[in-house]
């Protein structure tokens, strides 16, 4: 292979440096004061960009650590996206693939992959508006219409409770499950559901001709419940739920 320009390998140089200084030095013949600008430029930029993404993360954590990890991860992690708006899922996934420090907590994961789906649902580029829906539609006669932004989660962890006073050192007995959504107001939000919920919602999002009550009575059939009455009254009820927080945006028609 031939050799680089000089110039681009002054660039590598740079580059290589400013995602980490202290082992990389900088191109000869630059004076430190102005590489200093460019370090604390690029890092103090991510890092903020990163404090804002991950808030509750951001108040567990000491400035030490911290600032460690966000240097670990801007010195050690190749993104695969140009975008800054992509820099909380690179985060996400250098936590997921790269990251392996004794002392983090063990709900760290869970909890970035929590806030960060907060951000991804709040600048998915899909427009409500457009979605053929009836609003007034009847939802246990009619097929309902699962929005695009709402996401089914589950976590071990309690992850939308942790705050400083309340960090989990083990799992919980049972999963924790949410729905993140933003309704037709754009505003984004989190509900908290059981797992039938959760399951109505994942059959839901590959539905496209059962009625809300064939969902419910298959659900019923799963569970082995004795009165697959009860499952439908109790699903009815569900089922408004969701439409009111636009988690379900209204039904079709078969």
């Amino acid at each position: 292979m031939a050799e680089l320009p000089k110039f681009q390998q002054e660039q590598y140089r740079f580059s290589a440096h400013i995602r980490n200084p202290q082992k990389t030095p900088g191109p000869a013949g630059i004076e430190d004061r102005r590489l200093a600008i460019y370090r604390d430029l690029f890092y103090n930029n991510v890092e903020g960009f990163l404090a804002r993404s991950f808030p509750v993360i951001r108040r567990l954590l000491s400035d030490a650590a911290w600032h460690g990890m966000v240097r670990d991860f801007f010195a050690r992690h190749r993104s695969h996206s140009p975008y800054f708006l992509d820099i909380p899922k690179e985060f996400l996934g250098y936590l997921e693939t790269e990251r392996d420090v004794d002392g983090d907590p063990p709900f760290l994961l869970e909890l970035a992959h929590y806030e960060w789906a907060e951000l991804a649902i709040s600048i998915l580029e899909e427009d409500l508006a457009a979605v053929e829906a009836n609003v007034d539609g009847d939802l246990l006669d009619e097929i309902p219409v699962l929005s695009p932004v709402a996401w089914s989660l589950a976590y071990r962890f309690p992850v939308h409770q942790i705050k400083p006073e309340f960090q989990p050192q083990e799992p919980g007995e049972g999963f924790t499950f949410l729905v993140v959504y933003r309704n037709r107001k754009d505003t984004v939000g989190f509900l908290e559901i059981n797992p039938v919920t959760a399951r109505l919602i994942e059959l839901l999002e590959t539905n496209t001709s059962a009625s809300g009550r064939q969902l419910l009575l298959q659900i019923g059939e799963e569970i082995n419940h004795p009165n697959p009455d009860t499952v439908v009254a109790g699903g009815a009820e569900t089922l408004t739920e969701l439409a009111a927080h636009d988690i379900i945006l209204g039904t079709r028609k078969h």
